[in-house]
């Protein structure tokens, strides 16, 4: 099995940046032949879908809240999947797990709080 760890998340001010990382380990052929996910939960709200990308192509898709200040990335010679947020506002405030789907794996999650 696939093990991921978050990591990158923290505090930030609302306009600005902070970038994820998702580090695999153990067996990584799912990582390298599936798309790799990220998600997100807010106090008191359901895991909602933020950004997606596939293996294959590296096409990208986003959650209509992040699309154009959120950026998924993957490096698979380094087994680690990343996501660059922008324009950070306070509705972007939840732990955000990375997610693989060829075996279902979550990480343990990574907090993201926004402030103004």
């Amino acid at each position: 099995q696939v093990q991921l760890v978050e990591s990158g998340g923290g505090v930030v001010q609302a306009g600005g940046s902070l970038r994820l990382s998702c580090a695999a380990s153990g067996s990584t052929f799912a990582f390298k032949r599936y798309s790799m996910a990220w998600f997100r939960q807010a106090p008191g709200k359901e895991r909602e879908f933020v950004a997606r990308i596939t293996w294959s192509n590296g096409s990208t898709t986003y959650a209509d809240s992040v699309k154009g200040r959120f950026a998924i990335s993957r490096d698979n010679a380094k087994n680690a999947v990343y996501l660059q947020m922008n324009n950070l506002t306070a509705e972007d405030t939840a732990v955000y797990y990375c997610f693989e789907t060829g075996s279902s794996s979550w990480g343990q999650g990574t907090q993201v709080t926004v402030s103004s």
